[in-house]
């Protein structure tokens, strides 16, 4: 049952793609005779199926509509959470799942052979009176495309960036209907459909900062590209995803932690890299004010170490978190070029203290000026934003020349060493110990380049395990072809 594309038409050579209003929207899938599901709405009103009401011909598209404010009767309908909030992903999943086995419990489908049912659910929390939390939900979409094939689902978790309840709401129903509307009309392409949500929105009004995509018809789709495109689309400044390779809330796994973080290229990850992990770990944990039960490790990316001449190289960028994850690592991707954005960011979800581990060469670049020319006040600025939360540096050291270059001889520029100074006097960069020095001798580019060309010995760079994975997968362009090409040679 091909559902048309109605918004695309040809103009010449050119395709021109129209943007119907949100009236046109809810309209199209109103008069499909086939669309056919349950609005269940918690916590911000009926905002999105008032669109769908207004538009006229609702009847032939909403089988139910309802809100269970109370949560007694929330809680009877879709059974205790466990840690007693309402405004999470579980009570989401529970919503979507209630809706829909009670569709297919009720309407009968020798009544309605050709429905393609849905369930539409949002549980959300908008901005409070005191105006001190800004509010976020979760948002779904529980969905057929054929009668007779299982349900897809779509995700979605938003925070809200208006100062008004009532502007919340009204972006919460927008959203939905751009939600509705491109699961049925954009699911062949998950990428556009990503994009379409901000139809009719801008993103000063709302966040999108997890989506996941199930189902037959998302088969094929790996969630980790699609945090990509949120970040890369502008849509929220850092995703995150685990070792299991699915996408994590930030807010549920950085609340209150400990958060030690590496930035990194990681292409490939290399025995430098996780020497200054365990190393640096071991260090951060024995500090005082850490919880080891509370200790989390983060391998951050940024989006600029993901761009191959200007575009995001995808398959490199999958490439690399296979690996991390084959590593029992949890991932950031981050469009935060400056450190100190980092901890500005981990600090909105936690006070507790926080660690970087980084190489010699990334601590002189902090101290460069030329990378604070756009904040008023400039390097003190950054500097305030970097180290005013209780953080330390753990600095791996480097060889320059066969010298150990490390806290005590690394040379910043001469107008920094007496700031340089200060933070390492009171204790805020902490030379990494018992290195092992044959490490200093590995870098990640000559081993990519090892790698694409077919050379051999840059297996005994890697962690163990992670050259099988490369080969096995064929990741960073290995081709054992090569391999044998160059020993022919």
């Amino acid at each position: 049952m091909k559902l048309k594309d109605s918004d695309i038409t040809l103009k010449g050579d050119k395709i021109i793609e129209h943007v119907p209003s949100i009236k046109d929207k809810a309209l199209r899938i109103n008069l499909n005779e086939n669309i056919y599901g349950t609005f269940a709405e918690i916590g911000a009103g009926q905002e999105t199926v008032r669109h769908f009401f207004r538009a006229g011909g609702s009847s032939g598209t909403i089988a139910k509509a309802m809100s269970a404010y109370d949560k007694d009767f929330s809680d009877a309908i879709y059974g205790n959470e466990e840690d007693g909030r309402y405004v999470t992903e579980s009570r989401l999943k529970k919503m979507l799942a209630h809706e829909v086995r009670l569709i297919e419990n009720r309407l009968k489908r020798d009544k309605h052979p050709n429905k393609m049912f849905f369930s539409y659910a949002n549980t959300v929390a908008t901005i409070d009176f005191a105006k001190q939390f800004k509010g976020h939900g979760w948002i779904g979409i529980k969905y057929q495309v054929e009668p007779d094939e299982d349900y897809n689902e779509i995700t979605l978790h938003i925070r809200f960036k208006e100062n008004d309840a009532r502007l919340q709401q009204e972006t919460l129903g927008i959203l939905g209907v751009n939600l509705i509307y491109g699961a049925y009309y954009k699911y062949n392409d998950p990428k556009k459909l990503l994009r379409y949500l901000y139809d009719h929105l801008d993103k000063d009004q709302l966040e999108i900062d997890t989506i996941n995509f199930s189902g037959p018809r998302f088969a094929d789709v790996d969630n980790r590209l699609m945090s990509l495109q949120l970040v890369k689309n502008g849509m929220t400044d850092a995703v995150m995803f685990g070792p299991d390779g699915h996408n994590i809330l930030p807010a549920a796994i950085l609340y209150k932690k400990n958060i030690l973080a590496l930035r990194g290229s990681f292409r490939p990850v290399t025995k430098v890299n996780m020497d200054m992990y365990e190393k640096s770990y071991q260090m951060f944990i024995e500090e005082n004010k850490v919880e080891k039960d509370k200790a989390l490790v983060i391998f951050e990316i940024t989006l600029s170490n993901l761009r191959s001449e200007g575009e995001i190289d995808e398959r490199d960028f999958m490439d690399r978190a296979e690996l991390l994850c084959s590593l029992g690592q949890t991932v950031m991707i981050s469009n935060f070029q400056e450190y100190y954005k980092v901890v500005e960011y981990f600090s909105s979800y936690t006070k507790a203290r926080m660690g970087l581990a980084m190489g010699v060469n990334n601590l002189v670049d902090i101290f460069d000026e030329k990378y604070y020319r756009h904040l008023s006040g400039g390097i003190l600025e950054a500097f305030g934003k970097l180290f005013y939360r209780d953080l330390k540096v753990f600095l791996y050291p480097m060889k320059e020349n066969g010298e150990i270059i490390d806290s005590e001889n690394l040379m910043v520029h001469p107008r920094m060493k007496e700031l340089y100074k200060f933070f390492k006097f009171n204790g805020k960069v902490i030379d990494i110990k018992d290195v092992d020095e044959h490490h200093l001798d590995i870098f990640s580019r000559e081993v990519l380049k090892m790698i694409s060309k077919g050379k051999s010995g840059w297996e005994d760079m890697l962690p163990p395990g992670v050259a099988d994975t490369i080969k096995k997968n064929h990741l960073f362009g290995y081709d054992p072809k090569k391999l044998v090409a160059e020993q022919n040679q």
